[in-house]
């Protein structure tokens, strides 16, 4: 049985900036992850924000963690190559009770130590054109931005392998090998695994991964799902990130601007009690236009390009602490009931902003549980990101081509994918084997013919490079 120091059970974003945190330090770390790729769950189909963290409620685990983590997004992202983008985002009020709104909402803000201005209607059609021209004003945030959720997860735990940790993927975990109360290691469907520790960053299985220790019997993740569609960039620009005056259950369906250059339009909330079911709904898809449109009044369905679902981990975490409005909070605590057991649970929105702080909490309740964690002196920070042949200047192009032909092949013509970029994903530290894994970190597919040019293609490089 291999052993290790750490095994942490989940690919998402948490877990895989939680395994680039702790590649700092002189341990031996594993990753496992279900799926055939990292990134699969929430970490690929979300808004794709990172937020200024108006929206939480202040003293919960959510409200520190977004406050803490949302500076860390613009050295992580030059040292990981992630884009990222400070664009800021403003609350829209449409009607003169939702301006009203906007004041309880800005006090809220301040009280998470968020800066926000309440900007008149005259400004806010100013600063977005598209905007519904029945605006009232908007709550401006200027620390919230737009980041590639994928490339987040990519780049973290490309640069944790290039520091030692290894990744397991098509690995799930099925139960824990136990010396009375205390963790020795894991059982997986392809074998078992010696650790001293276990962190659980399962997402909408993360409850589970508890109970199979017999940890917070009562805690329990009901999950979320949120629809979206995709705009086509030819047809609509965007560079703003529009919410609407907020529920008391949802932050509202969203008109957003990405780092692609997409518009993105959603998300709903629907509760459900399939962890894996990503299906869109005629009902689900028609209430996210209508909230779009209530908000950008000028799209129209010729723009539409995809759709997709996510489902959030929500989790029931009001029962941390009844003197307080902990609802759906997140879970991030050393388990009491059995010993090497961190749990990270709950995570939904704003959970891809707070990844980096949730990884460095992580590393401090190592540490007060009696860890002794050793900086390695090897440990490099930097990931240098592959090149993106649409992104460069003719000149650059050219001297890339004239290095390596492959680069001068286009294989997706609507976002001007080559052969070079495709190849290079196939042979990268954590490889893409597969047509889906490809498309989300290169955003081949993503156009107009939704990949129905260079899927054939993709697929004879996949078979040629990796024999198969």
């Amino acid at each position: 049985m291999k052993e290790y120091d750490i095994i942490i059970i989940g690919g998402g974003v948490v877990g895989c900036m939680t395994a680039r945190a702790l590649s700092r330090y002189d341990l031996k770390i594993l990753l496992i992850e279900r799926e055939s790729d990292i990134g699969m769950g929430a970490s690929s189909a979300n808004s794709a924000i990172v937020h200024a963290g108006h929206d939480p409620v202040p003293g919960t685990l959510k409200a520190e963690m977004n406050r803490l983590a949302n500076p860390m997004w613009d050295q992580i992202s030059q040292e990981l190559g992630i884009p990222f983008r400070r664009s800021g985002a403003y609350i829209v009020a449409i009607e003169e009770h939702e301006f009203g709104c906007l004041t309880p909402l800005k006090d809220r803000a301040q009280r998470n130590g968020v800066i926000a201005e309440i900007i008149s209607a005259e400004e806010m059609r100013k600063r977005e054109p598209l905007v519904n021209p029945e605006t009232t004003g908007a709550l401006f945030t200027p620390s919230a931005g737009m980041v590639d959720p994928f490339a987040a997860c990519v780049a973290s735990i490309e640069n944790a392998i290039a520091n030692g940790v290894d990744v397991l993927t098509d690995t799930e975990f099925t139960g824990f090998i136990l010396d009375g109360r205390k963790i020795r290691g894991i059982h997986t469907n392809r074998s078992d695994f010696g650790c001293r520790w276990v962190i659980n960053a399962a997402g909408t299985y993360s409850d589970q991964v508890m109970h199979t220790a017999e940890v917070r019997k009562e805690f329990k993740i009901t999950p979320r799902r949120g629809e979206y569609y995709l705009l086509d960039k030819s047809e609509i620009a965007m560079n703003n990130i529009l919410f609407p005056v907020p529920s008391e259950v949802s932050k509202g369906i969203l008109v957003l601007g990405s780092t692609h250059g997409n518009v993105l339009v959603g998300p709903n909330s629907q509760q459900t009690t399939d962890k894996e079911n990503k299906a869109v709904t005629p009902e689900g898809l028609n209430e996210i236009w209508q909230g779009a449109q209530k908000l950008v009044p000028s799209i129209n369905p010729r723009m539409i390009i995809a759709v997709f679902a996510g489902l959030r981990a929500s989790g029931n975490a009001a029962c941390l602490n009844p003197d307080v409005d902990y609802s759906h909070d997140f879970v991030i605590e050393t388990a009491r009931e059995i010993s090497g057991l961190i749990n990270l649970a709950g995570i939904e929105s704003p959970g891809l902003t707070a990844a980096p702080a949730i990884a460095h909490r992580v590393s401090e309740l190592l540490q007060e549980s009696g860890e002794k964690l050793t900086e390695k002196k090897s440990w490099n920070p930097i990931r240098s990101a592959l090149p993106r042949f649409n992104h460069l200047t003719r000149s650059e192009q050219a001297a890339l081509v004239a290095k390596d032909p492959r680069y001068g092949r286009i294989v997706c013509r609507c976002e001007m994918i080559t052969e070079g970029e495709i190849v290079a994903e196939i042979h990268a530290p954590l490889p893409a084997r597969t047509y889906d894994a490809i498309k989300r970190r290169t955003w081949l597919g993503t156009g107009r013919c939704l990949g129905s040019f260079d899927m054939p293609r993709v697929v004879e490089l996949l078979s040629r490079e990796l024999n198969i």
